[in-house]
């Protein structure tokens, strides 16, 4: 087994901290983290009941993952992370607002999703990202669960020429088998999209392909967040060790 711990011990010299957050304050920095990334940089319409603050009502239930920048203390990354006990609990997990999962029914006992990634403008390096990653993995190892899901949103300031274009490229290479796809409430009309050009991977959906994860299908418009989301699940089983250690360094 990939032992990610001792990786980011090998590098003492890194300038970033993965935790849990541990109580209502530290998730409070997640949020406004969240906040500063969706809301005044992307535009995203929240609801919130905390001006200045991204909160939803999945968020009491889930685990919240931070990367601090140890010069200033500072949260300059984060994850959410809803077990499969919390979100029975919860009634759902947060991706069935915009996607059907039955097809993942046998799956859920072990099936942990992320949401909420953010990374701070300032610390967009693949170091804050591996940071979240050796978190997830030391928490997916700790609770014994199998499965990652979570969506991966593409902008759509072009009008979704560039989702259909991603979708195409990651669909050729990593579409999951017939009985893991998902059908998308508010599908993104693909097909009238796609113009055929290549297109750039979002450094997220990159990430998680050379890990090992596969698509689940057409991705969804999310209207609030003015993204198309595809579904992406890693089975632990798949994850690629070789990249994660490079990754993690």
């Amino acid at each position: 087994m990939l032992d990610l711990r001792s990786a980011a011990q090998a590098n003492p010299a890194s300038r970033y901290h993965v935790s849990l957050a541990i109580d209502d304050a530290e998730i409070r920095e997640a949020q406004r983290l969240r906040y500063k990334v969706f809301a005044e940089e992307m535009g995203a319409r929240l609801s919130t009941i905390l001006p200045g603050h991204d909160i939803d009502l999945y968020d009491p239930y889930c685990d919240h993952l931070l990367v601090r920048d140890l010069a200033t203390g500072e949260v300059v990354g984060t994850y959410r992370i809803l077990s499969p006990e919390s979100a029975q609990r919860v009634g759902s997990y947060y991706s069935e607002q915009e996607f059907d999962l039955s097809r993942l029914d046998n799956l859920r006992p072990r099936m942990a999703e992320l949401g909420r990634s953010c990374v701070h403008p300032q610390h967009r390096s693949g170091a804050v990202i591996a940071r979240l990653w050796i978190g997830l993995a030391d928490y997916m190892t700790r609770h014994g669960y199998d499965t990652i899901v979570g969506c991966a949103s593409i902008a759509m300031s072009d009008g979704g020429h560039h989702a259909a274009r991603v979708h195409r490229q990651v669909s050729e290479r990593f579409l999951a088998p017939p009985e893991w796809h998902v059908t998308p409430r508010c599908r993104l009309p693909v097909e009238t999209l796609d113009d055929g050009q290549a297109a750039i991977l979002p450094p997220l959906i990159k990430g998680y392909t050379r890990l090992g994860a596969l698509v689940c299908g057409a991705p969804a418009w999310d209207p609030d967040f003015n993204t198309a989301d595809l579904l992406m699940l890693l089975p632990m089983a798949r994850l690629n060790r070789s990249y994660a250690r490079r990754l993690l360094g």
